[in-house]
């Protein structure tokens, strides 16, 4: 049952080539940190090309919950007065995330060191995230939570009257976990210190340093070590928002398996903490052309031509699982399109994420035909060359967005149609996905539309 209404039951059939060109939305990421860093600087900060997805659109209610004017001018384009560092307001009501860990964690990041008190919540799939990885390091500057058993939503949030700056080794790779404790350093005195031993997305540092925030960041031996220096006055800023790579994941990876396919995807992010499926992808012999690079918003960017293509099964280098983890459930169904074996090692982070992603992706493609194995920490799939999966299943998606648009890839290329229980949470970060997908040709559809 979706957390969004009713479910939509969905189906993707075998489709003729893709073609065209795929606009993909704003990226998640570096959307939902507009918002909060424009809530956070002095004066009046543009946005344009955000994400209007459902994650993204309560963050903004959450913005305004804490004082910020959080305005959207048309499409894509929003405007943000902020309150600056420290100027959060204590909010009236409970702040619900809805379905983004992103949102949730960033925003309680970002209040943990004003002496306010806010209690968060979310739908039946954010209730069951850990939030632990975050209030534990929260806890260290003074802040005070109190949630369900497990470090569970709903939970309060008790901000720290007189913060103290902390140096803090994130467990394991997480950006959410990273950006929070430097969202929390801004409104504490002295140096705030995080050291991770694995690199992960650096959109927090780079957005940081665009709004005047002085952000260091040193590799050494302890890992990569980002120094924030708190109590900055945040400088309002345009903000063009890059097409992004996760989103642009699934255009991408049906043309590969969808014999005859030549589509275009512009101005997708090409940052290298978020690259990590493409580099795969090209090792598996995907037929990527990486046009036009260029710099928007601070962001490397290019435009992809992407062609059907043989693909050959590879063991994915663990260490690049931190650049990839939100594309590892579409590439499982690239790999079952691949002739030989794909090994996905060091992806345990996909079992907290909206779902068990990792037995989300193992039950439904077994229920496609689809031989796999897992463990905790591992998922391989052993590809059935193009054309090869015999399809004819439903997939159950867990109130998962990713989950779902990985699903409706395979069935494009399936030898029958494949079915998913519930496509409304597709919303969440991928609102046009439907009729994106339509418009290049793949037999998408809702049950009985």
């Amino acid at each position: 049952m979706s957390a969004h209404g009713e479910p939509v039951a969905m189906t993707a059939r075998r489709s003729g080539p893709l073609r065209g060109v795929a606009e993909v939305p704003g990226d998640k990421s570096i959307s939902h940190r507009s918002l909060i860093l424009g809530a956070l600087a002095v004066g009046e900060t543009r946005v344009t090309g955000l994400l209007e997805g459902q994650d993204v659109l309560d963050t903004a209610k959450a913005m305004r919950a804490f004082g910020a004017e959080v305005t959207r001018l048309g499409a894509g384009e929003w405007s943000v007065h902020g309150v600056g560092v420290g100027g959060f307001a204590e909010p009236a009501e409970v702040i619900d995330c809805g379905n983004s860990g992103t949102g949730v964690r960033l925003i309680m990041g970002a209040m943990a060191t004003s002496p306010i008190t806010a209690t968060f919540t979310g739908d039946a799939s954010l209730r069951k995230r850990p939030m632990g990885r975050v209030t534990d390091p929260l806890a260290l500057f003074g802040a005070r939570s109190y949630g369900r058993k497990g470090g569970r939503l709903p939970m309060t949030v008790v901000g720290a009257a007189d913060p103290v700056p902390v140096r803090y080794t994130v467990p394991m790779p997480s950006a959410q976990v990273k950006s929070a404790v430097l969202l929390a350093g801004l409104n504490a005195p002295g140096e705030t210190v995080v050291i991770e031993k694995e690199p992960t997305r650096d959109h927090s540092e780079r957005m940081l340093r665009g709004f005047g925030a002085e952000v260091r960041v040193e590799d050494t031996t302890e890992g990569r070590v980002i120094t924030l220096t708190g109590r900055p006055e945040l400088k309002p800023q345009t903000v063009a928002v890059p097409r992004d790579p996760s989103s642009a994941a699934f255009p991408v990876c049906a043309a590969l398996i969808v014999e005859g396919s030549d589509i275009t995807v512009p101005g997708v992010s090409q940052n290298p903490t978020r690259n990590g499926l493409y580099t795969t992808l090209v090792e598996m012999g995907a037929e990527i052309e990486f046009q036009n690079p260029r710099e928007e918003g601070g962001e490397p960017v290019a435009d992809l031509r992407v062609r059907f293509s043989a693909l050959k099964g590879i063991e994915v280098p663990e260490e690049r699982a931190a650049s990839m983890i939100d594309e590892y459930p579409v590439l499982s169904v690239v790999a079952a399109c691949a002739e030989g074996t794909t090994v996905m090692r060091g992806v345990k982070e996909l079992r907290v994420k909206e779902s068990d992603r990792i037995d989300a992706m193992a039950r439904g493609l077994e229920a496609m035909g689809v031989r796999i194995e897992e463990d905790e920490d591992t998922l391989i799939v052993h590809g059935m060359g193009a054309g090869g999966v015999p399809g004819g299943g439903t997939a159950k998606t867990h109130i998962d967005h990713r989950i779902a648009m990985s699903f409706l890839v395979l069935g494009l290329a399936s030898q029958k149609p494949v079915s998913i229980d519930d496509g409304s949470p597709i919303a969440t970060s991928f609102p046009v996905f439907e009729g994106l997908m339509r418009g290049l040709g793949a037999e998408v559809a809702r049950t009985g539309a």
